[in-house]
């Protein structure tokens, strides 16, 4: 398998783990009551989406290791692709749920993308010493 295929599978591994990951944690969290439906006023109180916020880059650095493990060679050039996407689709989130409120979810979200991602390749090279 050619290099630039195995670099964008391990980048894909890496969006659809974290996708997975964080979605099915809120379905899971929603449906047992632990977080209230995302439609209800208080599913924007700091608690439930500061607990998002640390579950969800825990996720980005696993996936930034798996994309990092999964990498032809750079693991941490991979992790931060995937961080970059991440950035990315954080930032056209925020955009899209600007009106909603809380601005500081999708901003911190956006910020971390990257460190946590980068971490988890960073990981990777230092397993690899």
């Amino acid at each position: 398998m050619p290099d630039w295929l195995r670099s964008t599978l391990a980048v894909l591994a890496g969006v659809v783990t974290i996708g997975v990951l964080h979605t099915g944690t809120d379905m899971a969290l929603e449906g047992s009551g632990i977080f209230p439906p995302p439609e209800a006023p208080s599913a924007l109180d700091p608690l439930y989406l500061g607990t998002a916020v640390v579950y969800r880059n825990v996720y980005n650095v696993l996936g930034g290791y798996l994309t990092g493990r999964l990498a032809p060679a750079g693991p941490q050039m991979h992790a931060a692709v995937l961080g970059l996407i991440g950035l990315l689709l954080n930032l056209a989130g925020g955009y899209v749920m600007w009106s909603i409120g809380a601005h500081w979810y999708p901003v911190t979200l956006a910020i971390l993308a990257l460190p946590a991602t980068w971490l988890g390749g960073w990981l990777v090279s230092r397993r690899a010493v």
